[in-house]
């Protein structure tokens, strides 16, 4: 199986280069599914919506989708963030935050975006008791021996990128999802990739990043990753439009109990 995770793409600010790139890619290796982990937009403006869902659409693969902060209306607009916030997805709302079965592996969303916070910076992450409660039901309802990949925005514990995700309780979710049977959290946010392997309660999970499509890179060129799986067993692969060939990711072990 081969799974396209791509974030952050930032519609208003996207690459047309990095998105004819990607989309190509699609086109001649039709993966299984794309897992794409929030900001489809810049500002949550409608043009921008209807320019990310067509996009989406036009892949033509089964598609999971999350929210980023930039996907909510931003603090000018509080009616609109508070009450409705998702109105402008139209045609792709049904994709957000629901859960995507494949032979042997289920993507689990969690919603790591608040409407409003208790501190300055509303586009770092938060995890709520709702939301991690929801992917907890989600996971127990899996398909026994399945893959469980949980897909969310912001990276749920920093893993040394440039940017941060910051997320409020976002240790106690890795551990509540890790004790459910995780096994990796696929995030976007920092716009750089990583992969690395951590030890919670005990147990292993892989928190694996993507890079972006954007103009907004930071440290890497225009990114998504290629993830292959095999049984129970998957591999990430850095792709980046540049001169460099795709990387595996050999996962850094970071052991904490």
């Amino acid at each position: 199986m081969k799974l396209f995770h791509v974030s952050d793409v930032h519609f208003g600010a996207e690459d047309p280069e990095a998105i004819a790139w990607f989309d190509a890619c699609v086109a001649d290796e039709r993966p299984d599914a794309v897992i794409m982990t929030g900001d489809l937009t810049m500002r949550a403006r409608t043009r921008e919506f209807e320019a990310g869902g067509a996009w989406l659409r036009g892949l033509g693969v089964p598609i999971s989708l999350e929210v980023g902060n930039h996907d909510l209306p931003y603090y000018w607009d509080p009616l609109r963030r508070l009450i409705r916030p998702y109105k402008r997805y139209a045609a792709v709302e049904k994709l957000i935050e629901r859960q995507l079965d494949l032979p042997g592996l289920s993507i689990i969303p969690l919603k790591t975006t608040a409407r409003a916070q208790l501190r300055f910076n509303w586009s770092k992450g938060r995890v709520s008791d709702d939301a991690l409660d929801c992917a907890l039901a989600m996971i127990a309802t899996v398909p026994k021996g399945n893959l469980i990949f949980v897909a969310a925005h912001h990276p749920l514990v920093e893993v040394g990128t440039h940017a941060t995700g910051k997320t409020h309780k976002g240790q106690e979710a890795l551990v509540a999802l890790t004790a459910a049977g995780a096994h990796a959290v696929l995030s976007g946010h920092v716009h750089d990739p990583f992969d690395v392997t951590l030890m919670r309660g005990g147990r292993p999970i892989r928190v694996i990043g993507a890079g972006t499509l954007s103009t907004r890179t930071r440290e890497t060129p225009p990114a998504f990753n290629e993830i292959r799986v095999d049984g129970d067993r998957f591999e990430t692969i850095v792709r980046t439009l540049s001169a460099e060939p795709p990387r595996s990711v050999t996962p850094a072990v970071e052991r904490i109990i």
